[in-house]
């Protein structure tokens, strides 16, 4: 394969060089870095990675191929996929096709041959920022002011469904409503599996919409974190708090603090990958969390609520409990607290708080 060459512009003025694999063109977006070893199909596809350009840190990707199953949507929504080096011959029972096809068909550029340590350095010690890839550097002459400027609208609406949908057994014990801004497949079937029959509703529902289901309880999805598209979500949410046992997921998470006053800002580089380390306050347990956000919530603008985890690392708050609201939220993906033969703490909360309100009926 020949190899064809491609620059990726920074915001700050840094240029790099790097080879083209995946689809052909040219591209804006943030850039961000991703610390999992393994899980590439599931970050190509998560709707929160909208408009990102994605630096993964570990050094070789695509070594286990392509798996359909693993998808987290029927899309790839990053912006653009950069890699130190890419395998084309994948070995593992599962793959379906290469990296590269995968890419190709999905529409997504991909770029290999990039120092990504020193991306991610950079990243690190200045913060995410906007890049461009194409075909020569970004000169303030032509197209430098176009992607500093680079800010993704509508993001919720472009990604989460428009229309009610139903999953899971009738006769669950459970009938929960998903209200959805773009949540990832594997979080309806952790509830399916679960026992929990799974209704799941537009972005921008109506609390009132939700309310009239009558379901046992509510969780409230992750999504990308728009911060015009937000506000508006929040509004509802904060008419649902109080009315059902609520459990918050990812931008689920910050909607039910920003609802109650507390300020969401943007992190200097955010936590994307399957290794972030979060700890219960409670338990004192550290747990090993897959996540993926850019914003957190700032703890001294907390006006409800009492923190219960928190991250290791940087000590960011990674979750919430309102006992008063019956509503608790965490920032990373519940099934992290999946322990062995242990039966699942957070779910366990959750299941409890629907048994109290089919009892109070």
């Amino acid at each position: 394969m020949k190899k064809k060459k491609v620059y990726l512009t920074l915001q700050n003025g840094d240029v790099f060089q790097g080879y083209r694999f995946g689809a052909e063109g040219e591209v804006n977006g943030e850039l961000v870095f991703s610390t999992g070893m393994v899980g590439y199909v599931e970050t190509l596809t998560d709707p929160s990675n909208i408009g990102k350009i994605v630096v993964q840190t570990f050094p070789l990707i695509g070594n286990y191929g392509v798996a359909r199953a693993d998808a987290e949507s029927e899309n790839a929504w990053v912006s653009a996929y950069i890699v130190r080096e890419f395998c084309d011959e994948p070995s593992n029972f599962r793959s379906e096709e290469t990296l590269d096809a995968f890419l190709k068909e999905k529409g997504v550029i991909g770029v290999y041959g990039m120092d990504t340590r020193e991306l991610t350095k950079i990243l690190r010690n200045d913060g995410v920022m906007n890049a461009r890839i194409s075909d020569k550097p970004a000169v303030r002459e032509d197209s430098f002011d176009e992607f500093t400027e680079y800010s993704l609208q509508n993001a919720i609406k472009t990604v989460a469904p428009t229309k009610r949908q139903e999953y899971g057994a009738i006769a669950a014990k459970y009938t929960v409503a998903l209200w959805n801004f773009g949540s990832k497949k594997s979080t309806i079937e952790n509830l399916i599996n679960r026992g929990m029959r799974v209704i799941s509703m537009p972005a921008f529902a109506k609390a009132e919409e939700i309310l009239a289901l009558n379901v046992d309880g509510v969780v409230l999805s992750d999504g990308p974190e728009s911060v015009e598209e937000m506000p508006q979500i929040a509004v509802e949410v904060k008419k649902l708090l109080g009315k059902k046992p609520i459990f918050g997921i990812g931008l689920g998470h910050q909607l039910i603090a920003a609802a109650l006053g507390a300020k969401i800002v943007k992190h200097k580089y955010g936590h994307r990958g399957g290794n972030q380390p979060v700890k219960c306050k409670k338990s004192g347990r550290v747990y090993i969390s897959t996540q993926n956000h850019g914003f957190e919530i700032l703890d001294e603008t907390l006006k409800e609520g009492e923190i219960a985890f928190v991250n290791v690392n940087d000590g960011s708050c990674e979750g919430v409990d309102y006992p008063a609201l019956r509503a608790f939220t965490v920032q990373f993906t519940p099934e992290v607290c999946d322990l062995g033969n242990e039966k699942n703490p957070l779910y366990e909360k959750f299941f409890a708080m629907m048994e109290k309100e089919k009892e109070n009926a």
